[in-house]
């Protein structure tokens, strides 16, 4: 409820915005300063890997890059790549740990998204506040070639060789301010230091790329690893629909575009699930996006159910992206 409100005032420069408007001139200055002091850095900073692509946002709340994130790593992967993810572990306890992520860890020590990323992708994902590190133990201890940071564009001290910003298309950049006045984590003028733009779920504009979120014809059981059915055994049935993710209203959406009547439960992004949580006093199947379940293997029975969607760019970013990675690589050998 409090998200949905800051967006709405967000969304336009109405009386909310004006209020915060000096404690925006402030933090966009501090965020500036904080860029150009980082950004000196990474000239003495060297990373035996081939490239280091970073995904990340402008904007507060998602915009698919953990979905990029993932497809990014699966395509380099087919391009014969040896890609590996590093990743803050927003949320996770002992946050000062730097730890590779095995497929069993438990998601409180390093994280929803790392976890996720790792049991998706099957590449070594790394989780640190320090990404330089972490990108430095990818390449040391698993041999990774090209190291992905995912919601990484804010950490200025890791060198990269491609940007991508991720946009969501309906949110876009709100009312084009800084933290509190508006979304904007760093002042818009950011964008254009980005090597791709990709528009998540909206009409883009000249020089960004689309990419929708695919949704799988199938759910599957939180419980049990490897069990699977149809989601049209829930189609046009009552179900109970659980997020803790950046926007809720969109998996809510998306189910009741497929069909399902949901009983939207919402709940904070990195949201820590107990098994209260999770658990009604019925026999509706529980449904919930892939980032949630790893939190709720251990507690889920046999109505727990996600639901996974991925990232699908159009074949024109793919076709950039490949040809830009190649390039840089040879530009950095030859240099």
């Amino acid at each position: 409820m409090v998200e949905q409100w800051l967006w709405r005032q967000w969304s336009r420069r109405g009386p909310f915005a004006a209020a915060m408007f000096p404690l925006s001139l402030v933090y966009a200055g501090l965020a500036t300063w904080k860029r150009s002091r980082l950004e000196g850095k990474q000239r003495s900073v060297f990373l035996p890997v081939k490239a280091v692509i970073v995904v990340g946002n402008l904007t507060v709340g998602g915009s698919g890059k953990t979905p990029m994130t993932a497809w990014l790593a699966q395509r380099l992967v087919k391009a014969g790549y040896r890609p590996g993810i590093v990743s803050r572990g927003y949320g996770r306890r002992h946050g000062q740990a730097s730890l590779l992520v095995r497929p069993g860890a438990d998601p409180a020590v390093v994280g929803d998204e790392p976890l996720m990323l790792a049991r998706r992708t099957g590449v070594p994902v790394w989780v640190d506040r320090d990404r330089v590190r972490a990108a430095r133990a990818l390449a040391e201890e698993e041999g990774v070639e090209v190291v992905i940071s995912d919601d990484g564009l804010q950490h200025h001290r890791l060198p990269r060789d491609i940007s991508i910003l991720m946009l969501d298309g309906r949110r876009r950049f709100g009312n084009g301010l800084c933290l509190p006045a508006g979304p904007l984590r760093e002042p818009r003028s950011a964008a254009a230091r980005a090597d791709f733009v990709v528009n998540m779920g909206g009409v883009p504009q000249p020089g960004e790329y689309a990419m929708d979120l695919a949704a799988s014809d199938r759910v599957h059981s939180v419980a049990r690893p490897g069990v699977g059915r149809p989601l049209r055994e829930v189609v046009g049935r009552s179900a109970h629909a659980v997020a803790g993710i950046a926007d809720p209203e969109r998996f809510f959406l998306a189910l009741n575009d497929a069909g399902v009547d949901v009983m939207r439960h919402p709940f904070p992004d990195h949201h820590r699930f107990r098994a209260r949580d999770i658990r009604f006093d019925d026999d509706f199947p529980v449904l919930m996006t892939e980032k949630d379940a790893v939190k709720c293997r251990d507690f889920a029975d046999e109505r727990h159910w996600y639901w996974p969607v991925s990232a699908q760019p159009e074949p024109a970013f793919e076709q950039a992206l490949l040809q830009r990675l190649e390039t840089c690589i040879r530009l950095k050998y030859l240099g």
